[in-house]
């Protein structure tokens, strides 16, 4: 938890149920029910090896390209320790009145997404699926813990930011899976995610009203230890560098379509009023982003230097920016 007290955020659990109860009901009012079996191309798939004595997997078998197979089994394992995401956002939000609510039909709605994508997945033999079966045992053996155990604030600040990413990284994939599938179904799971991070943004602007010093700790303390949920799947850490070579998701389109929206939709930069621990806060969400500009530039120049040692190699590379 941050520095701040702990009887802060037993008051934003109270002060703050009415606004979940409406940005709750709002979310009803325009989300709109969606059936996973619509989306798989049942009539593509066939019996696997086993005890069907069908056809074993062969990597022919795909259509898909080997980056968007990457990235499409980090997205799933990423959704499948949603047993875990439900217990620590239940720990953290409690599950009294309107916060249960809005944490069971966010579950609910989670669902979906790792049922559409094996499906998709399984029918189209998109990936190996003894190996995403193996790597999702390993994975969801070891479950996810939030560094932020008990902490509402960090918590929401985090998941505003961790569903625009989601959604960011199902859209490309899609793109880059050069199967116009795929991409309809991910625009569809990259729906919801976009609605649930306008949720968690509301609830956290609200909270900016009422605590901005603990608030904007919590802002800044995400920012600065920022990861992304699936970072314990095996081969994480090399396949996100190649997810970000292939322009997916990389640090640029981290700060400008993620952390500067947000901030902007918050305001973070146009309060008034701030004590001087809120200005402190404020100052280092400033220099968390004068930073990461930086970073992005010496990615930015690393990429494009990398993919120019590979053409004149003449090595083909895919990547969508």
């Amino acid at each position: 938890m941050g520095s701040y007290r702990p009887e802060v955020q037993s008051r934003l659990i109270r002060d703050l149920e009415p606004v979940v109860a409406k940005e709750l009901e709002r979310h009803l009012s325009i989300q709109k029910d969606w059936y996973p079996h619509e989306y798989v191309p049942w009539s593509e798939g066939r019996n696997y090896a086993g005890p069907l004595n069908g056809d074993a997997w062969e990597a022919k078998d795909s259509k898909l390209t080997s980056i968007a197979q990457d990235s499409l089994v980090i997205n799933l394992l990423t959704e499948d320790n949603l047993p875990s995401y439900h217990t620590e956002i239940a720990i953290a939000m409690g599950q009294d009145g309107a916060w249960g609510q809005w944490i069971n039909r966010w579950t609910a709605e989670e669902a979906r997404h790792g049922i559409v994508l094996r499906d998709y997945l399984m029918a189209t033999r998109g990936v190996n699926p003894n190996e995403l079966e193996d790597l999702r045992m390993a994975h969801m053996s070891v479950g996810y813990q939030t560094p932020y155990e008990d902490d509402m604030l960090h918590t929401v600040a985090y998941v505003t930011f961790q569903e625009l990413a989601t959604r960011i990284s199902h859209r490309n994939t899609g793109k880059i899976s050069a199967d116009p599938i795929c991409e309809g179904m991910l625009t569809r799971v990259a729906l919801d995610e976009n609605l649930h991070m306008l949720f968690y943004r509301n609830l956290l602007g609200a909270s900016l009203a009422l605590e901005p010093e603990a608030t904007l700790e919590a802002i800044a303390d995400v920012l600065e230890n920022f990861a992304m949920p699936g970072y314990g799947i095996p081969g994480f850490a090399r396949k996100s560098v190649q997810i970000a070579l292939a322009g997916i998701y990389d640090l640029d389109l981290h700060l400008n379509e993620v952390v500067a929206p947000v901030l902007r939709a918050w305001g973070v930069f146009e309060l008034t009023g701030l004590s001087g621990e809120g200005e402190r806060q404020r100052a280092r969400i400033a220099a968390l982003i004068e930073r990461t500009n930086a970073d992005v530039a010496r990615f930015t120049e690393k990429r494009e230097a990398h993919f120019d040692r590979l053409a004149s190699r003449g090595i083909e590379f895919l990547r969508l920016s």
